[in-house]
């Protein structure tokens, strides 16, 4: 009798200990979806809404920067997310649709698509295709301050293909290091391959590209930003990149100021410069740009109206009066779901 009260005992606690795995594989086991929708309304001031530019003549006047580069009533993306983890491991695929996320990924609809394994508390593996470490900005709209993008971001990396190891060194300080293939290349037709790592520490980081003249060459990049009181933010980026005597070097500035829980207001001004030694006219080429924007929020919409001015060093741009002209400024508004 004794024996089977021990059986019994012994037979129960293994099938709760069994339910209490089973409990916390459950809940180990993690899946969501999100995603968002964005479309804006833009108009040139000094200039005509009429897509007559470019070699064919069908092209809209703009600034030559990544994305809301149409007039009119015109569309962003459809951004969605799905990402699955259960213990250490765990995926995410990441699906754009529409012009914003045709420039910027390349074919596919593929934003990102990778795997991950957290080795340890403080080391991760991601292998598969992931947004850039590199820049300030970033392709969704929803991670944006200013709904337009700056030159910097339009210049440098949008995506890499490839393995990176993240390490928490300390509470402050991270390293990331990665072996991809070149730049904002799916496919590897060239057996070329870049390096790329990156230094934080407290919200500030170091990041360095490097593929040997395969696409971008060598690129260091600092992007960061300070909370200078509760309602004050202001964001930094500058970069440096050379490709065998072709690149380029700017600056970015970004005071965000929150006037109340629904509305901030930010500007970004942003001085760059192309460098070329085969080409002089290039070389010549160098921007300031101003950008003003509001960001009003209700529930899960953002509503951003943006007036932009951009001055170059050449005349690049066309007037009103059909006349060359260094200056191009625009007003636009955006809509910005997120879910």
């Amino acid at each position: 009798m004794k024996k089977l009260f021990t059986l019994t005992l012994l037979l129960t606690s293994i099938i709760v200990l069994a339910q209490e795995a089973t409990e916390t594989e459950v809940k180990e086991q993690q899946f969501s979806f999100e995603g968002s929708v964005d479309a804006y309304y833009q108009t040139n001031l000094s200039s005509t809404d009429k897509a007559i530019f470019g070699s064919g003549g069908d092209a809209f006047q703009s600034f030559g920067t990544s994305f809301a580069d149409e007039t009119g009533f015109a569309l962003g993306m459809a951004n969605l997310i799905a990402s699955y983890e259960m213990g250490k491991v765990g995926a995410v695929a990441d699906l754009v649709f529409g012009p914003r996320g045709d420039s910027a990924v390349g074919g596919y609809n593929l934003n990102q698509l990778y795997a991950y394994w957290n080795v340890t508390e403080k080391t991760k593996l991601t292998i598969g295709r992931f947004n850039t470490y590199l820049g300030y900005e970033v392709i969704s709209p929803t991670g944006n301050f200013n709904y337009s993008t700056s030159y910097l971001f339009s210049s440098g990396p949008f995506s890499h293909v490839g393995l990176k190891a993240d390490f928490a060194l300390s509470d402050d300080f991270s390293l990331m290091l990665a072996f991809m293939n070149p730049t904002d290349v799916n496919n590897n037709a060239t057996g070329g391959y870049a390096l790329g790592a990156q230094l934080g520490y407290a919200g500030q980081f170091l990041n360095f590209y490097y593929d040997d003249k395969e696409v971008l060459g060598f690129e260091i990049d600092y992007t960061g930003g300070f909370d200078l009181s509760d309602s004050f933010f202001l964001g930094i980026n500058a970069a440096y990149a050379d490709n065998d005597g072709e690149g380029f070097m700017g600056a970015a500035l970004y005071p965000q100021l929150a006037t109340s829980d629904s509305f901030s207001i930010g500007l970004r001004g942003e001085y760059f410069d192309l460098m070329s030694d085969a080409d002089t006219s290039t070389d010549a080429l160098d921007v300031f740009a101003v950008t003003l924007t509001g960001s009003y929020t209700i529930d899960n919409l953002t509503i951003k109206p943006e007036l932009r001015l951009d001055s170059n060093s050449e005349e690049v741009y066309i007037d009103n009066d059909s006349m060359a002209t260094k200056s191009l400024s625009t007003f636009l508004v955006a809509a910005i779901y997120k879910f």
